[in-house]
């Protein structure tokens, strides 16, 4: 890729909240006050141990990184008014804007950014920092990160690529050119930290963004207020923002129909799947249904018997109807999945998943059976054992329903429904114990990458068990150059591995964003990827 191409990777399929002010629909609101449903209780609100959907969501209002991302999905200045990219692509030096403060009144400095990155990667933080991996890219960032059976490990952090050479100026050196850096430096694992801040509850807790936090009553709501102090306060309209945590989605569908709520549905709130089907064929114009790019699937425990067992994964996988899933289940207008990167990510000329097919595996039930049988044979077993399908709450109960269905009527094969509360769900997949557990994954940024390095042997986000030297290898090749062409053919060959080969995953579905939104919200965003952005939401009636 040429050099002038750096600053590149433009976020387009962006959706943006223009829906008409006509129509009050008696909502009760106060003015400028945003209420939506988290579903359930963020598991961090700390930027180093954040990663799910639920937590950046709140994040994503409390904090401002270097950069962000504007109403058109591109790269716009954050803390950072400007910055100024080598020749080679490898170094960053940004400029921090003189009037970026603390939501306590203390200036944010490129000391509180290398210090943030900095402890992230460290190696002794306990928990580790799951996103770590994201900061590999910064000029020893992962040999700094893995201390265990690393032998170019660093213990030195002065030896990482970040570093403040004023309280203005922050240099990153990169390990290599990566088109994709500012889209990363806008993600949550990049936000600074203050080393006094504390996470756990709303007293203490001190953030940069356009909101702080008012109030966190645990398993109920939080509350985000303006931060008067944000360097961009005069764009903020809203007075107040409310998120719930509804667990049921037909209470929070109710509360939307009676003005409690004034947003249902993705990211973080589902509709249930009858009212949209109905919504649907209403064509109720406070509907919204975009595809994006994210994925829906199935982990497999890689490291338990008998789904150590390549065949028996594929034979799970093969034995399912996905159409029947989008079409009878979910009924959201998703698209059936058979590879493991979504659709609406970029590849070389245009979309990745039109350049390089998803035709992995096919569906096939005969094919199932046999493999079935030939894998556990290998695992000198002669039935499935009866295993259990653990998920959190949402719709996530009537999808493995009807997947358990179809192993039954398929397979012959007995499945255990286990509902798991969000916190306790995330925790047991990070330390590998399930046997299949209910996954999603979306695009932290506009790159196959973003997927295709989730399931690196020193990923920690990976949460399957996946180990494979070949992968690896192939990961690291496209890291290495700015070729797209030869990172795309590289990545491509990385995920016949994980799904063509492998089937690490069960991918099921590529998500389609639904919400419902009251039609004073206005000036909201919806991401490629899904993700809000109620940053500059007004409320107009």
């Amino acid at each position: 890729m040429k050099k002038k191409l750096l600053l590149l990777v433009s976020l387009t399929l962006v959706l943006t909240g223009i829906l008409s002010a006509c129509g009050k629909s008696g909502s009760g609101t106060s003015d400028q006050t945003f209420r939506m449903n988290l579903t359930t209780e963020p598991p961090s609100l700390d930027v180093a141990q954040a990663q799910d959907q639920v937590s950046f969501t709140v994040l994503s209002g409390l904090f401002e990184g270097l950069v962000r991302m504007d109403a058109k999905g591109e790269i716009a200045p954050g803390v950072a008014e400007k910055w100024d990219v080598s020749d080679d692509g490898k170094k960053y030096t940004f400029h921090l804007r003189d009037n970026a403060k603390w939501s306590n009144g203390d200036p944010v400095t490129a000391q509180d950014f290398e210090y943030s990155w900095k402890r992230t990667l460290d190696p002794k933080l306990n928990p580790p920092a799951p996103y770590a991996y994201q900061l590999y890219y910064v000029k020893n960032g992962q040999n700094y990160n893995i201390a265990t059976d690393n032998p170019d490990h660093v213990s030195d952090p002065s030896q990482v690529g970040v570093k403040a050479l004023d309280d203005k100026t922050l240099e990153v050196d990169l390990e290599n050119p990566t088109p994709y850096f500012l889209n990363i430096a806008a993600f949550f694992t990049a936000y600074p930290v203050k080393k006094d801040a504390k996470f756990g509850e709303a007293e203490g807790y001190i953030s940069n963004g356009p909101f702080k936090l008012k109030s966190w009553k645990h398993g109920d709501s939080i509350e985000l207020v303006p931060n008067e102090n944000y360097w961009d306060k005069d764009s903020i309209k809203l007075k107040d923002v409310k998120f719930l945590m509804v667990k049921d989605p037909n209470t929070e569908f109710s509360m939307y129909k009676t003005g409690q709520l004034d947003w249902s549905g993705l990211p973080t709130g589902s509709i249930p799947p009858a009212q949209l089907d109905k919504l649907r064929q209403e064509n109720n114009k406070e509907l919204s249904i975009k595809g994006i790019a994210s994925t829906y699937f199935y982990n497999f425990n890689n490291t338990k018997k008998p789904f150590d067992n390549a065949k028996v994964r594929e034979a799970l996988s093969m034995a399912i109807n996905r159409q029947d899933i989008v079409d009878k289940v979910t009924k959201a207008g998703q698209t059936p999945a058979y590879g493991f990167v979504s659709t609406g990510i970029h590849g070389v000329n245009g979309e990745y998943r039109s350049e390089v097919k998803d035709d992995y595996f096919k569906e096939d039930v005969a094919k199932a059976k046999e493999l079935l049988a030939e894998g556990l044979k290998e695992e000198g077993m002669t039935k499935m054992p009866e295993f259990s399908l653990s998920f959190n709450e949402g719709p996530h109960k009537t999808i493995a329903e009807a997947i358990a269905n179809m192993w039954k009527e398929n397979l012959g094969i007995d499945v255990k429904l286990e509902l798991q509360e969000w916190k306790v769900f995330l925790k047991n997949r990070q330390s590998l114990n399930y046997d299949v557990a209910r996954a999603g994954w979306g695009a932290d940024y506009n790159d196959p990458m973003t997927f295709i390095d989730l399931y690196t042997s020193k990923s920690g986000n990976n949460d399957i068990g996946f180990k494979n030297p070949e992968y690896d290898a192939l990961v690291k090749e496209a890291y290495s150059t700015a070729d797209q062409q030869k990172r795309v053919d590289a990545m491509a060959k990385a995920e016949q591995i994980l799904i063509g080969d492998n089937m690490a995953v069960m991918p099921i579905y590529y998500y389609s964003s639904n919400q419902l939104v009251k039609p004073y919200v206005k000036n909201y965003v919806v991401d490629y990827s899904g993700n809000l952005d109620y940053t500059r939401i007004s409320i107009e009636k």
